[in-house]
């Protein structure tokens, strides 16, 4: 009853946390004159955030009604993979570029780069799905991030702008881009398949 009731208040108010940081950049980037909808809805950060925020939300309110929640395994496996991916890149390729601003309120990139990931990774952990999620079925986890690669490339383009500095061709060039992007997904379906082998039997034993 206590983990219950724990994982009821963790994922509603993380989700609600997430939610809110978004909800931040947006009204401090109109306020600047600066919300650029397209652009802004094209970070993965965001993306992913708004993803998994919305999962736990939904997670949280299904508990507090007394639903049963394995249902959304394959939505909660998704969700702390691509949280997860979130703060490695971010963590590894971004955080430490000089000058550059990643959110437009500083408690936001803490929230959104750093807390997140660690909250819904830890979520998974601590409340694992049943019964394991079976490895090829997990791959389809990654049909987002990939799409998003080459969404972000072939928009990026056309519109002369790009999400992050490593995915600029005009910079890196194309070689470093697809090696960058190959590296990505091969971290990936190693972070699925650590993922898959995740769930209440394993831990118990």
């Amino acid at each position: 009853m206590y983990k219950h009731r724990f994982l009821t208040g963790y994922r509603l108010v993380f989700g609600l946390l997430g939610l809110s940081a978004i909800a931040t950049e947006i009204v401090v980037l109109i306020g600047r004159g600066r919300f650029a909808p397209a652009n802004f809805f094209s970070y993965f950060t965001i993306e992913s955030n708004l993803f998994a925020a919305c999962v736990l939300m939904l997670g949280g309110l299904m508990l507090a009604r007394g639903q049963k929640t394995s249902g959304l395994g394959m939505l909660r496996g998704a969700a702390t993979l691509y949280m997860v991916v979130t703060g490695l890149v971010f963590t590894l390729l971004l955080s430490g570029i000089e000058g550059a601003e990643f959110t437009a309120v500083p408690w936001d990139n803490i929230v959104l780069h750093y807390m997140m990931p660690v909250v819904v990774f830890a979520d998974w952990l601590v409340d694992p799905p049943k019964s394991r999620i079976a490895f090829k079925k997990a791959l389809v986890w990654l049909a987002f991030p990939l799409a998003y690669f080459a969404y972000s490339l072939v928009r990026g383009h056309f519109t002369d702008w790009y999400p992050y500095p490593f995915m600029n061709p005009s910079e890196k060039g194309y070689i470093s881009v697809a090696g960058t992007g190959i590296l990505i997904a091969a971290a990936g379906v190693g972070l699925v398949w650590l993922l898959s082998r995740v769930h209440r039997s394993n831990i118990r034993k």
